[in-house]
């Protein structure tokens, strides 16, 4: 996330299109369509109550449809008051059909507007790490991601365009448990072209993380002021060119008999390497 400099957390800036929250419309303050409606272009679909109170929190988003269970609405009263928003009153069941019998959506469903997309150049002045993702694909591994990423004080993750999930299928979200309010998700073209950029127009030394690295990535790594980190898919790791185009590939050292981990997880535990390194004196 992005701090002033006196270490605080930024806000994220809303513009015209997605200032202020959504107001009620009428009983139940819901939009004449259910929660059962189809998902417009313009829409994401937010699920879960991390997800939810994180959403209705956030100044930059505009909710523009949102449904609760009576036991759901109990523990977001205050999150929903803030937002002004009184959400329409429905059962479990109606959210089963809405997203599946096997969602965990803990009884609150919100339709919003997109978040204004960020550039490269948007999180690459905030001068804070970065992670960039190259042709990972599992939502689920993206959420987690963005999940570690806010707990890490990242200032945005990077993925390409093309072999990338949508944004609205509300996966991705639920399993970001909220930190998409709080980390910039950019998109680009060409990954290895935003990496060059990110080196030469904003300082940025680009470190590849491999489980065959000839470097080590730990604790006691000295960690430049401004470093991103580059993580491939599994099974396929680093594309060639991407792989070139790092200052340096690392791997993290394991000495049990299994040397490689599911990418979440590794990108958790190279951020709180390279959190520990830059806390160095």
């Amino acid at each position: 996330m992005a701090r002033d400099r006196d270490g605080r957390p930024k806000q994220r800036k809303a513009t015209p299109r997605a200032a202020g929250k959504a107001k009620d419309k009428g009983a139940g303050g819901a939009h004449p369509g259910g929660c059962s409606s189809p998902l417009a272009d313009d829409e994401e679909l937010l699920y879960g109550i991390h997800t939810a109170r994180e959403t209705l929190n956030n100044p930059a988003r505009r909710i523009l449809r949102a449904f609760a269970t009576k036991n759901a609405l109990a523990r977001l009263k205050e999150d929903f008051r803030t937002a002004g928003i009184t959400p329409q009153i429905v059962l479990p069941k109606d959210l089963n059909r809405r997203l599946g019998e096997d969602t965990v959506h803990q009884g609150v469903l919100l339709f919003a507007e997109p978040l204004p997309e960020a550039t490269l150049a948007d999180v690459a002045v905030e001068g804070g790490p970065l992670l960039l993702l190259d042709q990972i694909t599992d939502p689920h591994n993206i959420g987690a991601i963005l999940r570690s990423a806010a707990a890490f004080c990242v200032s945005g993750v990077i993925i390409t365009r093309r072999h990338a999930p949508a944004a609205n299928t509300g996966v991705l979200a639920k399993a970001a448990s909220g930190a998409l309010e709080h980390v910039p998700l950019v998109r680009v073209t060409n990954l290895a072209r935003a990496m060059e950029e990110l080196r030469s127009a904003y300082g940025y030394t680009l470190w590849g993380l491999d489980s065959d690295g000839e470097g080590v990535l730990d604790c006691a790594t000295d960690v430049p002021a401004r470093i991103a980190l580059v993580l491939g898919a599994e099974g396929k790791g680093l594309r060639l060119k991407v792989r070139e185009t790092c200052d340096a590939i690392l791997r993290l050292d394991m000495p049990g008999a299994i040397r490689s981990l599911n990418v979440s997880n590794a990108a958790a535990i190279a951020l709180f390497a390279l959190h520990q390194g830059r806390r160095k004196p």
